[in-house]
């Protein structure tokens, strides 16, 4: 095998690498997350003998621009597995697994991560990032993480207790919106566009559901009750319209029906609640008759997307005399591309009524949810014609259906000559990490800058108040059906004596849950399966006191060759040693005396008196811990041993 590397495609790679790093890339196993246009290409040529390819989207159209991988035939299927088609003609000596699924499904556990030597990471998406980086720390697997958007891109190396982890530096949370705010008062393009996918098309061709579970997080979080009252019984009359678009005897008055309630009915129902419209103008009515026959006028936005306020003698409606009606959505982009026209409020409401009807007839067809799509002509002409309706009501600048395309499927602009980029420094970095060059590990910026277009930065180390990396990881075979989460604590907290920290206060989490602390114990008899801690699953057992740091355990299967009769529970051997971090004792100040000052002259004639009543060498119970004595005398109260305690009268406060 080796001889055959040597004579062909590796002798330029062994001038370079050298003879010992080629041939361990022949054994080298990767793990690529990610099969978009970033990594496989040069991993395969590099010689990386052993490649597994996860990914669970499968390939839009917008995919064919950024790489070489996927064609126009391709669209609809499996990312992985037409990239592992396409790839591997490039070096019939790489074996490449391909894996349709979510990096985030149990079977893809640690002991999994662990079979790798190095993980790639190629994601669009943070939630996936960060699931593969906390499983990395916990296996122990060098990370290589990057990511382009247009002109600019980024790789960064990541390795436990060496580097800073993905987490280690907090990223900005994605784009959220108040539900009230879509809903009943947009004021931005983004707003429509949201209410036109996410709440309209589900509502009307999607799940059929009524929106209570959104309604009651919004209500919690404070939102103005009225208003989320009015869009509870909004939604419950969807299911009329829905009912009318399922029926067979469904005829174009359907589009009709629904622009009436979505443009006209809903709106009246905002607009009688005059408090919501104190501080912003009020929507306009949209008039489908009007519209059609273009004697409807409705009032620009300006560029900016604000809502103007109006000018006089100018109405929303329908138009008086001789007026000439103003329907276009600007006075520009009536020329070019046929997605990248602007257009006119008639176009839109056409738009709206041809693709409501091919929905309809999908769903009369058979097709029992139809989700959004932005390679899907019927969804995304719904979505630009509807957002663009409502805009119009609320005097917000419209868009044309190529900026929806954008802005409603989250396409990340994406250059193939970045990629290209990008992809070569993940295999430079990767290959640091195998020859454990550590010093030479950098994290590289491609950036808009023709002067200085890469920029590299030595990497820090971990952020000791890290929530992941800074954990001390751990991982236990077991039988989540048998084995109780009391069983499984007490084993990785052990005895304390040479075995584990010892048995302390602690909570136990679950993610985001609270499976137990020390004043809460109802799950400590339930098995874990019960409390669904299955494989695959992180629990966080943390110190009460901050004393120790937090264990991290990780579930596992039992192996295979388990005994049927076995022990349940397989612990790791040694048990976990989190780092021990004693808080700084800090001497408590007396407590303040209550009594008068004596004279000088009296001083000498005052006798000391006895706090305790004699124990003739007795030892009296203790009834509180040293702490809990301390909290107390700083609070200006004593605590006695015994019920036989005396203390002076002037220590005495009597409140009636």
């Amino acid at each position: 095998m080796n001889g055959q590397r040597r004579r062909g495609r590796y002798t330029h790679a062994e001038a370079i690498l050298g003879l010992e790093l080629c041939d361990r890339l022949a054994d080298t196993k990767v793990l690529l997350v990610g099969a978009g246009g970033i990594g496989l290409k040069n991993i395969i040529l590099t010689g990386f003998g052993h490649i597994t390819l996860l990914d669970l989207d499968t390939i839009d159209l917008s995919n064919l621009n950024r790489q070489f991988l996927f064609k126009k035939k391709d669209v609809k299927q499996s990312k992985a597995m037409v990239a592992a088609q396409t790839a591997g003609a490039f070096n019939p000596n790489v074996h490449i697994q391909p894996i349709h699924a979510n990096i985030k499904e149990p079977q893809f556990d640690v002991e999994w991560f662990q079979t790798f030597d190095i993980v790639l990471n190629a994601l669009d998406n943070l939630d996936a990032r960060r699931h593969v980086n906390k499983m990395c720390m916990a296996a122990g697997v060098p990370l290589v993480e990057s990511g382009t958007a247009g002109y600019l891109g980024q790789v960064q190396p990541l390795l436990k207790d060496r580097t800073e982890c993905f987490d280690c530096i907090p990223k900005p949370a994605p784009k959220s919106f108040p539900v009230c705010t879509i809903r009943s008062t947009p004021s931005q393009p983004i707003h429509c566009i949201v209410w036109a996918k996410s709440y309209l098309l589900p509502q009307l061709f999607g799940e059929d559901q009524d929106g209570s579970t959104e309604l009651d997080e919004a209500e919690k979080q404070g939102e103005n009750t009225q208003e989320i009252a009015t869009l509870r019984k909004e939604a419950l009359a969807y299911q009329v319209v829905r009912s009318a678009l399922n029926s067979a005897e469904t005829t174009n008055d359907a589009a009709k029906t629904v622009f009436h309630k979505v443009f006209n009915t809903d709106i009246l129902n905002l607009l009688s609640m005059a408090d919501m419209w104190r501080s912003r103008e009020k929507p306009t009515l949209l008039d489908f008759d009007a519209i059609m026959d273009g004697s409807f006028v409705v009032k620009e936005p300006t560029k900016s997307g604000a809502q103007p306020a109006n000018s006089k003698g100018e109405l929303n409606g329908h138009i008086n005399g001789n007026v000439k009606a103003s329907t276009s959505a600007s006075q520009k982009g009536n020329t070019g591309l046929k997605d990248q026209r602007a257009l006119s409020l008639q176009e839109n409401l056409s738009l709206f009524v041809s693709s409501t009807n091919r929905l309809a007839s999908r769903l009369r067809a058979g097709e029992g949810i139809i989700s959004f799509d932005k390679d899907d002509d019927d969804t995304l002409d719904f979505v630009t014609a509807a957002s663009n309706l409502r805009s119009a009501a609320y005097y917000i600048e419209r868009k044309t259906r190529w900026e929806v395309k954008e802005m409603a499927g989250n396409i990340i602009p994406a250059i193939a000559t970045t990629n290209a980029i990008i992809s070569g420094l993940i295999v430079l970095q990767a290959l640091h990490l195998l020859r454990k060059s550590y010093s030479a590990l950098k994290n590289v910026h491609l950036q808009f800058k023709p002067s200085v277009p890469l920029s590299t930065i030595n990497l820090c180390p971990p952020n000791p108040k890290c929530g992941i990396c800074r954990d001390t990881y751990t991982q236990v075979q077991c039988d989540p059906a048998r084995v109780t989460l009391g069983e499984l604590v007490d084993g990785i907290l052990g005895d304390g004596e040479g075995r584990g920290s010892g048995k302390r206060d602690v909570s136990v989490y679950e993610d985001k849950r609270v499976l137990s602390d020390p004043d809460w114990d109802d799950n400590i008899e339930r098995t874990l399966e019960s409390l669904s801690v299955t494989r695959g699953k992180f629990l966080m057992i943390v110190d009460e006191e901050g004393e120790w740091g937090t264990i991290a355990v990780a579930l596992c299967e039992l192996p295979p060759n388990h005994p049927a009769g076995g022990p349940a529970l397989v612990l790791p051997s040694p048990l976990p040693q989190p780092p021990y971090n004693p808080r700084p004792s800090t001497p408590i100040p007396p407590a303040p005396s209550r009594k008068r000052s004596a004279h000088d002259d009296e001083v000498s004639g005052i006798e000391p008196s006895a706090k305790r009543a004699k124990t003739n060498g007795a030892s009296l119970p203790e009834l509180g811990s040293p702490g809990k004595k301390r909290r107390l005398e700083v609070d200006g109260l004593v605590m006695l041993d015994s019920a036989g305690d005396k203390i002076d009268d002037d220590d005495v406060i009597e409140i009636d």
